[in-house]
C-alpha cells in the first residue's frame, strides 16, 4: 500500500465518522434532550437541579 491509498482510506473513514455524528445529532429521538440542554443556560432552577444530579452521579 502506498500513501495515496492510506490517505483515501483515512478520508473515507473520516467521512463515515462525520455522517455518524451528524446522524446522531439530528436524530429525532435526541431532539427533546437537546432542547432541554439548550434551555439549561437560561433556567437557573434547571441548572441547579442538573448540577446536583451530576454531583450525585459522580459520588
Amino acid at each position: 500500500m502506498n500513501w495515496g491509498v492510506l490517505h483515501s482510506i483515512a478520508t473515507v473513514m473520516a467521512f463515515i465518522a462525520f455522517i455518524g455524528v451528524a446522524w446522531w445529532a439530528y436524530s429525532p429521538k435526541n431532539k427533546k434532550r437537546f432542547e432541554e440542554d439548550a434551555q439549561l443556560a437560561l433556567d437557573d432552577n434547571q441548572l441547579e437541579k442538573f448540577s446536583s444530579q451530576r454531583t450525585k452521579d459522580i459520588q
